[in-house]
């Protein structure tokens, strides 16, 4: 069975977040980075990678993306902040990520 991620993107002024799934993160992020694909990422430049979280499977990320989604604002800067408390662009660890 094929790990699932739950990340979180935002954008360079830190005022919006986009939630999403996905079971390649490295190829998510880089379609987000280089605004490959139409929606709400490219409209708000979401595309600094704040938080992630690894699953077991794709439905495990599901379930736990609409957890995340379902958080106030607040909510969601603490998660963040508890994962990430500089706020830095995660993409780099990416290489980590391959290698798990």
């Amino acid at each position: 069975m094929k790990k699932g991620y739950v990340y979180i993107l935002t954008n360079p002024r830190k005022t919006v977040f986009y939630t999403g799934i996905t079971y390649n993160l490295g190829k998510q992020v880089f379609e987000h980075k280089n605004r490959i694909a139409e929606g709400f990422t490219r409209r708000y430049n979401c595309n600094e990678l704040v938080y992630y979280e690894i699953t077991d499977s794709l439905e495990k990320a599901k379930a736990r993306e609409q957890e995340i989604k379902s958080e106030c604002r607040l909510g969601k800067e603490e998660l963040i902040e508890r994962f990430n408390p500089e706020w830095k662009d995660l993409s780099s660890d990416l290489l980590a990520i391959k290698k798990r």
